[in-house]
């Protein structure tokens, strides 16, 4: 550990383990190296993520033993992607519900009325401008003048 000063003369581990409040057997101990079978699990594992970010642990399960031929159940794979911080990326709740705090416009335009009802709706300021800008193109493409 780097807390402790191993070839210390005036305290001896004991005491210094006391003073960081350490148990002494874990000065003692010594992590194993990861098995090469978990290393290239692992790094199957990341090679899935990195080309496909969406994938859980399900489909990663599947690939691995698909594309990889490493048979490794779906709680094995959640292990792996928690020790390596790695996690699906997917949707959120409500993202279809709108903020309360955005200003929404009606839409007055006859292009639009004549469109489904989806869309007949109301807009928020960040597409108002190009539906004006829109209306303003329709109105000035459509309008043919009587010839005399």
């Amino acid at each position: 550990m780097l807390l402790l000063d191993r070839p210390a003369t005036e305290l001896t581990w004991r005491t210094q383990a006391d003073l960081l409040t350490l148990s002494r057997r874990s000065l003692y101990y010594q992590p194993t190296p990861p098995a090469a079978e978990e290393v290239a699990i692992k790094h199957a594992i990341d090679s899935i993520y990195t080309a496909q970010p969406s994938y859980g642990s399900r489909r990663s399960a599947i690939i691995l033993e698909r594309d990889h031929q490493l048979v490794v159940n779906r709680k094995a794979v959640q292990r792996h992607m928690r020790e390596m911080g790695i996690v699906g990326i997917s949707p959120g709740p409500n993202l279809s519900r709108r903020n309360p705090e955005q200003r929404v416009y009606p839409i007055c335009c006859a292009m639009w009325s004549r469109c489904d009802r989806t869309r007949s709706g109301r807009l928020t300021s960040h597409t108002f401008a190009w539906l004006l800008a829109g209306c303003i193109w329709w109105q000035c493409c459509t309008f043919t003048p009587a010839m005399s």
